[in-house]
């Protein structure tokens, strides 16, 4: 018997779940090794790590562009006081509406005053921090922040990071641009060690001499003494208490939009945080056995890193390509506006990642919202599932399905 493209039909190939005839992958080989050896240089440790890379489900269908990366194999700058490495468009072509870094400040560790052209979202991974911030109006703010807080300065806001005892800071900065480098910031040292003395003499009202042993070169990391008391650093930056929008949201202590017996999710967004006006991003947290619901989101392009468990994640976009890979810690992954996805706890430990948009507010399409928002007889049509299985569908939007 044949297929209506004239091949061969192989009825011993299950097909379940696939409407690819041929199926793709493994399914076709029917256990014959020879199709599927590997027999040319590899790298083994590589290979451990995506697993449905090697061997993608049957489902998968053509390719599409590469929508993994990880700060794990981004060069880390070291300095006195700390390190950082990020991922930029340059680095991770996908990556256009967001730039990651990752970034650890030593206890006293200073990363120096300075700003940046697009704005900065981050939240902390690790330790605590002492951030300092001038908003556009004028007004300081002065505030620690501890893991699970995140801070978001507006483009130009002038700032600096210092990290806390006992184990200093680690966190991870995401820029509304994908070009945006950490290595390509407005720095205070750079803007002094430009002017010319005189000028410096003039704006601040002293002798040229004071400007003598300025650096000449950029500070970027660098060592310090560990922050004293809070409110006294408060007091001296000439904080003044409701007189500006809050730079820094308690993410990991918000009630979360969703939550159910596999997981939750917490949004930080402008109607969550205010100032948060051009990032939106959500903590999700993944119970073993569970999994992030087959979604997309219509406003933004999903930026995804990878804090604790393990993941795998099908990508579906227009052609149809389907394809699948495996996230770990320190992973990056990003998904294109509308591009249909699931992220799956494949371990025995929690999952958690997050995700960040470059949009004002968190927004996404549950499938199962849409189906239970269809007549059941239009999607029997479309699925030949009888209207009586589509009542037991989840009705409404998940977010996480929860353990059954």
């Amino acid at each position: 018997m044949e297929t209506s493209d004239g091949t061969a039909a192989n009825h011993e190939t299950p097909t379940f779940g696939n409407p690819d005839l041929p199926a793709e992958g493994e399914i076709n080989t029917l256990g014959n090794l020879q199709t599927t050896a590997m027999t040319g240089p590899q790298n083994a440790v590589i290979e451990s790590q995506f697993p449905n890379q090697i061997d993608a489900p049957a489902t998968d269908i053509s390719t599409q562009a590469f929508f993994w990366s990880s700060f794990n194999i981004s060069p880390r700058r070291v300095q006195k006081g700390g390190w950082a490495r990020e991922l930029t468009k340059q680095d991770f072509a996908i990556q256009e509406e967001i730039a990651g870094v990752n970034m650890h400040l030593e206890p006293g560790g200073i990363r120096e005053l300075h700003w940046h052209q697009t704005a900065e979202w981050a939240v902390m991974t690790r330790g605590k921090c002492r951030v300092t911030t001038l908003s556009r109006a004028g007004l300081p703010s002065v505030e620690d922040v501890e893991e699970g807080d995140l801070w978001f300065f507006p483009a130009g806001t002038p700032h600096s990071l210092q990290g806390l005892g006992p184990e200093g800071a680690e966190f991870v900065l995401a820029f509304d641009d994908g070009n945006q480098s950490e290595s390509n910031t407005l720095l205070l040292t750079d803007w002094f060690a430009h002017t010319p003395p005189e000028v410096l003499a003039k704006n601040f009202g002293v002798a040229q001499e004071v400007f003598t042993d300025i650096p000449l070169h950029n500070l970027w990391i660098f060592p310090g003494e560990e922050p004293g008391d809070l409110a006294a650093d408060q007091d001296a930056a000439g904080v003044s208490w409701g007189a500006s929008e809050p730079v820094i949201f308690r993410l990991s202590r918000s009630q979360p939009r969703h939550q159910n017996s596999g997981g939750s999710i917490q949004i930080a967004d402008s109607t969550t945080f205010p100032l948060s006006n051009t990032v939106a991003a959500a903590l999700v947290t993944v119970e073993p056995g569970s999994m992030r619901e087959l979604h997309w989101h219509p406003n933004a392009d999903e930026w995804q890193y990878y804090l604790r468990g393990s993941a795998r994640m099908t990508v579906f976009n227009t052609g149809p390509h389907a394809n699948t890979t495996d996230f770990r810690p320190g992973d990056v992954g990003v998904v294109k506006k509308n591009y249909g996805h699931y992220i799956e706890n494949t371990g025995d430990d929690v999952l958690q990642f997050l995700e960040v948009f470059r949009a004002p507010t968190y927004e996404e399409i549950s499938l199962a919202n849409w189906l239970s928002h269809v007549p059941p007889q239009l999607v029997s049509a479309h699925l030949n599932i009888d209207p009586s299985v589509l009542a037991t569908f989840p009705r409404g939007t998940q977010g996480i399905t929860p353990l059954r």
